[in-house]
């Protein structure tokens, strides 16, 4: 019957799936993350020519990076052995010792990672996660902030904590729900996931965030520089 339907123009048997676009302001926000990016540019342009004027502004992408497994082995590895395996031999078998959340943002203007890992992602951990970045920069930057929609960015701790700042430290720009490829961090969360994370086998938490925090210390110590090109000239 499968084959049958196959050769059909109306395919009823298979199910594709969508995202329905339940944001009535969709466009408006998708529009307002390239006007940010291409301020990033003109601040670029600026610093390369020795021009600063006004308040500084530092632009950073952020992002949480949930449910990071820390899975320890049953057995051994086993090295690569000539007539016997050509790569490295791993039990099927594993322990799991939870999960933690990476809290990161780029900065993009320098490319350094300010990153914080938790057990959880909360309010909380979020507030922890701007103190960080608060305490990063001189007290007269403008910290312009690109982020989702998550409930912990937009929660009642949240903005209590940020009317504490002094007015205009920090200024949200929001993607629209469904747009989270908008944010530059998610192309640095899966590089980082592909090049530090990608079978990862460690004995504790403790070890997954020390084996993070290094390899965020290895980003930081040879920096890359994030750029949005597309249709970044339409951007008013």
């Amino acid at each position: 019957m499968c084959k049958i339907l196959g050769r059909e123009e109306i395919k009823p048997h298979k199910v594709r799936y969508y995202l329905e676009n339940r944001d009535a302001e969709f466009e408006q926000k998708m529009a307002e993350v390239p006007c940010v990016y291409r301020e990033v540019e003109v601040l670029k342009k600026a610093s390369a020519k020795g021009r600063r004027r006004g308040k500084p502004v530092t632009i950073v992408s952020c992002d949480e990076k949930p449910g990071i497994q820390a899975i320890a082995t049953t057995a051994p590895d086993l090295p690569p052995k000539p007539g016997v395996h050509a790569t490295f031999a791993r039990d099927h078998e594993y322990k799991r010792h939870g999960t933690l959340s990476l809290l990161a943002g780029i900065d993009l203007l320098t490319g350094k990672v300010h990153a914080l890992v938790k057990d959880r992602h909360r309010s909380r951990e979020f507030v922890e996660f701007l103190r960080l970045i608060d305490a990063a920069y001189p007290p007269n930057t403008a910290i312009k902030l690109i982020l989702d929609n998550h409930s912990a960015h937009i929660s009642r701790e949240t903005r209590a904590w940020l009317a504490t700042r002094p007015r205009g430290r920090f200024e949200l720009t929001f993607t629209p729900k469904h747009g989270s490829w908008l944010n530059l961090i998610e192309g640095f969360f899966s590089k980082f996931a592909r090049s530090v994370l990608r079978h990862i086998r460690v004995a504790s938490k403790h070890e997954l965030k020390a084996h993070i925090m290094a390899g965020i210390g290895d980003v930081n110590r040879h920096p890359v520089i994030h750029t949005w090109s597309h249709k970044l000239a339409e951007a008013a």
